[in-house]
């Protein structure tokens, strides 16, 4: 079996999965992978009793030691690929694949069937239809979460204006919510917001839905959406499998869409923000007062209620230490022996030179790693040309 496509996170998510008893198939759509894949993991982890929800997984040197990576292997180009953009000019004037292929037959001598024509353009031009389902949630299973653009604030201090977000988290079964007004949609911030989503409901869901933002999504793609290490590792520790949406599909998260939309459209316009903090405390005495306890458009229920009537106490517990903010990011190690994040410079022993390494970044430390061996650590530097150097 090879695994060169996944780091050892990714092969967590598969195992904290099937710790919580979902089948081969579910793990296998939900991460993209073959089922085969998904059983070899499923052997080995069972083998190694991890699969157990008290067993502590290894750290990933030593996962490697089981699942081995390979790194290069053969790829597959589909015949059509070198007449891409013919095939889909003439797709977008409605010439059917069959005419497509004799055109190419005529024009370039290719020899490929009618089918591969078909495949190429159910994968590049899917064409379908216009259809919607009521998506349906147990209680405490999800929460869907999702940016908005935010209110123009002009600080009372400071004169300045800037620009925010709003994040906002709702619980798919009662519709309650959590929003926070930011001035980025960087992963420190995204981490930190689901922090204070979790701590405000006092409970984490089981599952979290998520756009394809970059925050969260490395490479957005319908079929192998790849979860980004930083977000993987904060889900395990909040103990919340990840759920994101397929791409350019905003229907799969509804709830959150509107959510933004009630809170933009009935919280925003018509009141004046002093300062960030000042915006942030009218919101949430709005959600827990006006929000919480209006008559939901759909379950006709007041949100507030039915949470704390319901939903709460079966939220999964807050872990007793609130996992650590850890931004993973990659770099390589320049001939000076130093690496650069956010326009800091870190050393590294010479023998990586030109390589790509690991970097584990919290608000106070700077660590590298090569593979999954830690190499070097430093404090956190913050002035852009700052160095820090090991002899």
């Amino acid at each position: 079996m090879s695994y060169g496509r996944f780091e050892m996170y990714e092969i967590r998510q598969a195992i904290q999965r099937l710790r919580s008893q979902e089948s081969a198939r579910q793990v296998a759509s939900a991460l993209k992978l073959g089922r085969t894949t998904v059983n070899t993991i499923r052997t080995t982890a069972l083998a190694q009793g991890w699969l157990s929800p008290s067993a502590v997984l290894p750290d990933d040197a030593t996962l490697a030691t089981f699942f081995k990576q390979s790194r290069t292997g053969p790829q597959n180009v589909s015949s059509v690929e070198p007449y891409r953009a013919e095939i889909l000019k003439w797709h977008g004037q409605n010439i059917n694949a069959t005419t497509i292929r004799r055109a190419l037959y005529e024009r370039h001598g290719f020899t490929g069937s009618v089918h591969s024509i078909y495949r190429f353009l159910h994968r590049e031009a899917p064409e379908l239809p216009e259809l919607t389902i009521k998506l349906d949630f147990e209680v405490g299973e999800m929460a869907q979460v999702d940016f908005g653009a935010g209110p123009l604030i002009t600080d009372r201090k400071s004169k300045q204006t800037f620009k925010t977000w709003i994040f906002v988290m709702t619980l798919a079964w009662s519709r309650h919510q959590y929003a926070e007004i930011v001035t980025n949609q960087s992963i420190e911030t995204w981490l930190a917001c689901h922090r204070h989503s979790f701590e405000w409901f006092n409970g984490v869901p089981k599952k979290v839905r998520i756009d394809n933002l970059k925050a969260a999504i490395v490479k957005a793609c319908y079929y192998e959406p790849t979860v980004q290490r930083s977000y993987g590792e904060y889900a395990q520790g909040y103990s919340f499998l990840i759920d994101p949406c397929p791409v350019e599909d905003p229907k799969k998260k509804g709830r959150v869409e509107s959510g933004v939309k009630y809170v933009k459209n009935n919280f925003v316009p018509l009141r004046d923000f002093y300062s960030l903090e000042h915006a942030n405390e009218q919101l949430q005495i709005w959600i827990s007062g006006e929000a919480g306890n209006r008559i939901h458009g759909s379950t006709r229920e007041r949100p507030l209620t039915l949470f704390a009537e319901t939903e709460q106490a079966l939220l999964k517990p807050l872990p007793e230490m609130p996992p650590e903010c850890a931004r993973w990011a990659k770099a390589k190690l320049h001939p000076n022996c130093h690496v650069q994040f956010e326009y800091c410079h870190y050393s590294a022993p010479f023998k990586w030179v030109n390589q790509v390494l690991w970097l584990e970044v919290t608000a106070t430390v700077l660590r590298i790693y090569h593979d999954h061996e830690l190499i070097a650590a430093h404090p956190r530097l913050h002035k852009p040309g700052d160095k820090s150097t090991l002899e």
